[in-house]
C-alpha cells in the first residue's frame, strides 16, 4: 500500500509541474529497484522509485539520449526539489 501512495505522489508532482513522464516496471520489481542501488535501499524498508532518462546503448562507446527527455527529467527533479525543500 505504501508503494502505491509513493507512485501516486510522484505522478501528482509531475502532473502539477506539467512534466511529461512515463512509468514502467523493470527487472524483478518484487525485489526492489531496477538495477541501481534502489534494491539496497529497499532492504531497509524505504519506498524507492528509480527515475531517469532512457539511454540507448548504455555503457557502450556511443550512447544516445533525447534532449527532450533530459529537459523533462530536469523539470521533474526540480519539482521534487521544490516539494521536498520549498526552493524555487
Amino acid at each position: 500500500m505504501r508503494m502505491r501512495n509513493t507512485l501516486a505522489l510522484s505522478a501528482k508532482v509531475m502532473d502539477d509541474a506539467g512534466v511529461t513522464f512515463q512509468t514502467a516496471e523493470l527487472g524483478k520489481v518484487d525485489l526492489g529497484g531496477g538495477g541501481t542501488i534502489a534494491y539496497i535501499l529497499s532492504l531497509y524498508g524505504m519506498n524507492v522509485i528509480d527515475c531517469g532518462v532512457p539511454v540507448l546503448n548504455m555503457h557502450a562507446p556511443h550512447e544516445a539520449t533525447s534532449k527532450a527527455d533530459l529537459y523533462e527529467a530536469k523539470c521533474g527533479y526540480k519539482a521534487f526539489w521544490r516539494l521536498s525543500f520549498g526552493y524555487q
